[in-house]
């Protein structure tokens, strides 16, 4: 019996090299690839001590355990696609006053439509990465699920993956803890077992996300810090350097406080008010996607509007003329962010998920 072809996706971490030592210890033929994504202006390559997941070594590191998996390894250059894709409207958003997550558009369309496509060109049956989620079929089609370690559980940023997609895909590690996957990977010898986990934004070097637009569009973005009740309190450096919720670095003297609860981009001012000006209980949302492809009018689900948070029960409906979704959420919930995604779950199940555009 032929053996199942799956491209397995290196990005030179422990999670990824595990998933690969599994499904290859499983009898799967693994193919190895990394994705080159972006090199930022300046910068002739990333490397780890400036930050991101698709350094130099981080190939180096995938690239050799091909070679002791004994697999085919290629590095895929989505670069050009990617800064199409991912970065410019990662840039485009902060300076339209939102804050977007790169994150998610690297998923639907990096990793879900060009890994997928290369895959169907190499033939394989299957995708497989070394994310923290589950995959479940019924007679209904194929589910996703959060990760049983809910402290690595990356479901949040898979949402927008299609039913084709998740019928080809797998997540060797979604039954495992991040401590099991460490142990496997310094029984096996593995010398990236202790490699620390990738925290900022891959193409942003030292995570300084305000530098980083700054020297992508450069131009004058200063402006006046208002109060919501219209009091000028002081001047900013550039308003994409803030985001709502934010307290920290607004250099500002009041009685009490202050947070930022709006970014308006036409005037380049940031307005700040008390701590229960950051608290809402609704927002729309764009882009929606459904998991199962079916149209969702009304839905209680529990919605995640951040990676890392908590999640909050709320009831969704769908607008049929513009498509958009209202989210009526259960309880006031802070800092509800413009261009970040609310992903919305049913228990362990993710149902879905839209990009928040109204609050």
């Amino acid at each position: 019996m032929k053996k199942k072809r799956v491209l397995m996706a290196l990005s030179g971490g422990v999670d990824s090299a595990v998933a690969a030592i599994l499904l290859k210890d499983s009898g799967y033929e693994l193919i190895g690839a990394t994705i080159k994504s972006w090199t930022p202006p300046g910068y002739e390559e990333i490397t780890d001590d400036i930050g991101g997941c698709c350094s130099l070594s981080s190939v180096e590191d995938a690239r050799r355990l091909a070679f002791q998996l004994d697999i085919p390894y290629y590095v895929l250059n989505f670069s050009d696609a990617f800064e199409e894709s991912v970065v410019q409207p990662f840039v485009q958003g902060y300076f339209q006053g939102i804050t977007p997550n790169p994150c998610i558009l690297c998923n639907r369309l990096i990793r879900f439509d060009l890994l997928y496509k290369k895959a169907r060109e190499l033939e394989a049956d299957y995708v497989a990465t070394g994310h923290y989620a589950r995959i479940k079929e019924d007679e209904f089609g194929f589910h996703l699920f959060k990760g049983i370690d809910l402290q690595k559980d990356q479901s949040y940023m898979l949402y927008t993956i299609k039913q084709e997609e998740l019928a080809m895909t797998l997540y060797p590690l979604g039954e495992m803890t991040k401590e099991e996957v460490r142990q496997i990977a310094s029984k096996r010898g593995l010398d990236i077992s202790d490699k620390p986990d990738s925290q900022d934004i891959c193409f942003i070097p030292e995570g300084n996300v305000g530098d980083f637009l700054e020297n992508y569009q450069p131009g004058d973005y200063s402006g006046q810090i208002r109060h919501l009740n219209g009091t000028v309190l002081g001047q900013h450096q550039g308003y994409h350097r803030y985001t709502v919720g934010q307290r920290k670095g607004l250099n500002i003297s009041w009685t009490e406080p202050l947070y930022v609860v709006a970014i308006t981009p036409w005037n380049k001012e940031v307005v700040v008010a008390e701590r229960n000006f950051v608290f809402s209980s609704y927002f729309e949302g764009d882009q929606v996607h459904w998991i199962d492809g079916k149209k969702h009018r009304e839905e209680e689900v529990e919605v995640k509007i951040r990676y890392s948070q908590a999640s909050y029960p709320a009831l969704v409906k769908t607008d049929e003329q513009t498509g958009r979704v209202q989210v009526f959420l259960k309880q006031e919930v802070a800092a509800i962010t413009k261009g970040q995604s609310a992903v919305f779950y049913r228990g362990d199940q993710v149902l879905g998920g839209a990009r928040i555009i109204k609050t």
